[in-house]
């Protein structure tokens, strides 16, 4: 009976260290993840991943993009990582994540970026107010287009008047470059679209798009302001938004790894090349010799 239960005891030990063995936790230079992100961040989100993997070659980070409300729902169940967003959470929101994540809540903020208006190449239109926009919005004509329900800009222009996406009157033509391509068709209709769609400054997609459209300067309080860099680090253009990262990883592994190069200085830089504003600006140091 003394050997039977030494031997079962053994086994036992060997079962368990076997399974914690084979349990392979990642870390920020090794693992497999996903990451989501609305359409409208793709090309900074892409550049990020790219230099990140090449930085750190046996580390695979998949990237997928969804609907915004859809990513936020991915990371609650842990099908994702990491997720991208850019407006503000409601409370049923922050409470289902601090519920179902068990995280302290800390947005990895990492670019500025723009909800834009846009108007086909041939439109004699120049300009538009803030208070025009509100207008539209709330007019059965519809005459402001957005990329698709649940979308990023979309969201974020009503949380910006305070309000509920449903509660707004609006026309939906599918994805920015389809939107973008169809506009033409439409010429009382204005595009509402992310500035990362189109501020790469030599990416061919984003310079095939500008290549179609104005972008519309908005007014407001008398003011003129086009979503340029400085405006959107100094917040002064109306639709003005800072992209975040959320993630449900609990430990330092490649999720974590991820965001904290994203926000740091080669990842700001990845940022800035994209047309975006970097959150975390730092001086440029030059030694002389």
């Amino acid at each position: 009976m003394k050997y039977n239960f030494l031997f079962l005891f053994v086994l036992l030990l060997n079962m368990n260290c076997s399974k914690k063995s084979d349990k392979v936790i990642d870390n920020p230079q090794l693992g497999h993840i996903l990451i989501e992100a609305d359409p409208s961040f793709k090309s900074v989100v892409s550049a990020l991943q790219e230099s990140y993997m090449n930085l750190n070659p046996k580390t695979t980070i998949d990237f997928v993009t969804k609907k915004e409300d859809l990513c936020f729902l991915d990371l609650l169940k842990n099908k994702a990582r990491v997720v991208v967003m850019s407006r503000e959470l409601s409370k049923e929101e922050r409470a289902a994540y601090d519920s179902q994540v068990g995280l302290k809540w800390e947005p990895a903020k990492f670019a500025g970026d723009a909800v834009i208006f846009v108007v086909p190449k041939s439109s004699s239109r120049t300009s538009i107010s803030y208070q025009e926009i509100r207008k539209e919005l709330d007019s059965e004509d519809k005459n402001i287009v957005f990329d698709g329900t649940n979308s990023s800009n979309l969201n974020f222009v009503a949380q910006k008047f305070s309000k509920k996406p449903a509660d707004l009157k609006f026309s939906i033509i599918s994805g920015t470059t389809n939107l973008v391509h169809q506009l033409e068709k439409y010429p009382d209709k204005i595009g509402a679209i992310s500035l990362n769609a189109i501020s790469r400054p030599y990416g061919s997609d984003a310079e095939k798009l500008r290549a179609l459209i104005k972008v519309l300067p908005v007014v407001k309080d008398g003011k003129s302001y086009n979503p340029s860099l400085n405006n959107i680090k100094d917040m002064e253009y109306p639709f003005t938004r800072i992209l975040y990262f959320l993630t449900n990883e609990p430990y330092y592994g490649l999720g974590n790894g991820f965001i904290r190069f994203s926000c740091t200085q080669l990842g700001q830089l990845v940022v800035e090349k994209e047309g975006l504003q970097p959150y975390n600006t730092y001086k440029r140091e030059v030694q002389m010799r």
